[in-house]
């Protein structure tokens, strides 16, 4: 990715929140938007279909559940701005979608037997006149596909100075068609190319390639292996604030339950605390047998240093053995451990209970983000907190954004819905998408890579400048070197930081392989850690068999495996290893500070 990501996230949260704004624009009385129509036509599918009719939609089965006014809205209302003055509107189609959008030849668009191209496919182009004032485009279909359409404005008059407003979402991105330009902010190396003149210069008006999930029905519904009940489940620990003296304790219940509260008291002891939980309510649409579901975070706070606690979800009977915390202690010893990849697979979970087993002592476990497979399915979240239930209601889950946590551009609602993290970060950021944290006499960075590079670099630097941390972690998905796909945009914003207050490690995920690199500074292999960075990319579920290139400011790679790192300190020292999944050491080295 490059510079582009700034301008990504301002145009999601606008696609994010926008489905609940009034819009006014059309002639008609119904001031009903597209999420409105799917939220009451998906409603009414729940009281009149099964489950097995729902999974079974076809498009023309969808066809038939929308009245004339529902079409106008999907119709005229995915997509809105207003020209001052008369224009030509392309609509640019992958030709590889089965299913042409309903709304474009009956709302008078004509195919013109111009394309263009980029890496993925072809694009049709349809074109109709505008007069001038709202301009309003339909939804790109039922079936979701992965290539939504993008448009450019030109005017009918070549003298006109075209003016483009009052935009639906809002903060659109307005570019410059021709050869090189980008479509979809969530994937902005994917360019345009065999542009035919006549369309060159026009306003090109960007998206994002997930947006079709808005009027998803077609193979859109899914199940919970998980589903909520009345009683809590899916505790997790996490920290917003300082880990010496407090804790986040997070769960889930149905919907049929409105409070919660933990009660909590030091191990052995018989005095009891207890704080009352935040509720709100989450909801998946789409999925059929746990649509709704209460989330409840309590913030236990002014807690003792090197301290164990026990915790109980109220009104839940007794004291449940694994529902412990401990609190760390003065001094600067402390093991963590860390994975790659996981992608909510159980194949992760086996290997994260036997990370827990070999190493009870770690006080934390770390991600890089590719939790789950689509960000925006709570399901696959469900499979992510049962498989290592019992860790995660012992030890914090700290984690970062990955591309699949914000699955085709989407945004990362659910995580921030579900996670209780430092709201510390850069304020062009979305809260606890970025974050750090100090555990005893270590920094970590946990930041989000899928987020704005360069607006996040001002804050990387304030926190590596003001730490007294004795080691520094910078946390991210996307490794700056990989044999692959290196990123060249966190190697000119990030690495020049890193080795100016010397960061040690910086882990990574996203290539699905293992490497270690040799110390290193300025791009280049030095002597010695104590004098360049480990860069370590590592993948917590099987990796696939493939040639992985040369690398030659490498350690240590492996091309297949799978593997969770365990790093102990003691002081000034440090101890790194990486196992993979049948209990092998397959990594380790030292640090001397």
């Amino acid at each position: 990715m490059s510079f582009k990501r700034n301008l990504l996230s301002k145009y999601l949260v606008a696609f994010l929140i926008g489905g609940v704004s009034i819009l006014t624009s059309c002639t008609s009385t119904d001031t009903r938007t597209v999420r409105d129509v799917m939220d009451e036509t998906i409603t009414e599918l729940y009281k009149t279909k099964t489950e097995a009719e729902l999974l079974s939609l076809t498009n023309d089965q969808v066809i038939s559940l929308f009245s004339g006014e529902d079409f106008e809205v999907l119709a005229t209302r995915h997509w809105m701005f207003d020209v001052n003055v008369p224009v030509v509107v392309s609509v640019y189609r992958s030709v590889k979608q089965e299913i042409v959008p309903f709304w474009l030849e009956p709302k008078g668009f004509s195919k013109t037997g111009m394309t263009v191209n980029n890496e993925m496919t072809e694009y049709e182009v349809w074109q109709k006149s505008f007069n001038k004032g709202r301009v309003g485009l339909g939804i790109n279909g039922f079936e979701n596909y992965g290539l939504h359409y993008f448009i450019s404005v030109g005017p009918q008059n070549k003298n006109d100075q075209l003016q483009l407003r009052n935009f639906f979402p809002e903060n659109q991105y307005v570019d410059v068609l021709g050869n090189g330009s980008f479509t979809y902010h969530d994937w902005d190396e994917l360019v345009l190319s065999d542009i035919p003149e006549e369309l060159k210069d026009q306003k090109l008006l960007t998206t994002i390639r997930g947006r079709g999930v808005e009027s998803h029905l077609v193979r859109a519904f899914r199940k919970t292996e998980y589903p909520s009940t009345n009683q809590p489940d899916q505790l997790m620990l996490t920290w917003s604030s300082d880990p010496k003296t407090s804790i986040d304790i997070q769960w889930r219940t149905d919907t049929t339950v409105n409070s919660g509260t933990v009660n909590y008291r030091e191990k052995g002891s018989s005095e009891v605390f207890s704080v009352n939980a935040l509720k709100y309510r989450m909801e998946d649409l789409r999925l059929m047998n746990d649509r709704f579901i209460n989330r409840f975070t309590a913030q236990l706070k002014n807690l003792k240093p090197g301290t164990t606690y026990e915790y109980q979800i109220a009104p839940e009977p007794g004291w449940i053995e694994n529902y412990t915390f401990s609190t760390p202690a003065e001094d600067d010893s402390f093991s963590f451990i860390w994975f790659g990849d996981v992608h909510h697979s159980p194949v992760w979970g086996e290997l994260a209970n036997k990370a827990h087993e070999n190493h009870p002592d770690a006080a934390f476990f770390a991600f890089v983000g590719d939790m789950v497979g689509d960000g925006l399915h709570r399901n696959e979240w469900d499979d992510l907190f049962e498989f290592p239930k019992s860790i995660i209601s012992q030890k914090p889950l700290m984690m970062t954004l990955g591309n699949h946590d914000t699955r085709s551009g989407l945004g990362a609602l659910m995580y921030r819905e579900m996670f209780s993290y430092p709201k510390n970060g850069p304020e062009e950021v979305m809260p606890e998408h970025t974050y750090s944290f100090t555990y005893k006499n270590a920094l970590y960075l946990m930041i989000d890579a899928t987020s704005p590079i360069e607006e996040q670099s001002k804050w990387i630097e304030d926190q590596l400048a003001n730490t007294t941390a004795i080691w520094k972690f910078a946390i991210f998905h996307f490794p700056p070197y990989n044999f692959e796909e290196p990123y060249l945009d966190i190697q000119q914003a990030w690495v020049p930081l890193f080795d100016k207050y010397h960061v040690d490690m910086v882990f990574s995920g996203h290539i699905h392989y293992y490497m270690r690199s040799k110390p290193m500074k300025a791009g280049k292999v030095v002597d010695s850690y104590n004098d360049g960075t480990a860069y370590i990319i590592s993948i917590g579920i099987p990796s696939r068999s493939r040639d992985i290139g040369e690398e030659p400011y490498s350690a240590v790679r492996y091309g297949e495996g799978q593997y969770y790192q365990y790093i102990k300190i003691n002081g000034n020292e440090l101890s790194y290893i990486a196992v993979d999944a049948n209990g092998n050491v397959a990594d380790s080295f030292n640090i001397k500070k």
